[in-house]
């Protein structure tokens, strides 16, 4: 994770907290609520910047932001060694397992 990335998350987080905490009467200004949506969108920026320099949440080069299979670190029903934790992967195998009339492969 790189420096200049949480520096920049910390400072959006700080810009899109100090407009959000003004008071308005009604209806906010459209200027601020642009200013709003501007430093949320930076902060997702570097937070989407610091997940791909951290592989992601699966640690599949295919889907490095796909979902975890549900069953990864299940002790009542592991996952077949070799597997990991993307759901997507882990589906094709099953599939491909249940085409040769295995449960996995």
């Amino acid at each position: 994770m790189s420096y200049a990335d949480l520096r920049e998350l910390n400072n959006a987080l700080r810009t899109a907290t100090d407009i959000a905490s003004h008071s308005w009467e009604g209806t906010p200004p459209m200027d601020q609520l642009d200013a709003l949506s501007d430093a949320l969108q930076r902060a997702l920026t570097s937070v989407r910047a610091m997940e791909s320099e951290l592989g992601g949440t699966t640690g599949c080069r295919e889907h490095p932001r796909g979902a975890v299979d549900p069953l990864y670190g299940d002790k009542d029903d592991p996952l077949p060694p070799g597997w990991g934790k993307c759901l997507l992967c882990n589906d094709r195998r099953r599939k491909a397992g249940s085409a040769r009339g295995r449960r996995y492969r």
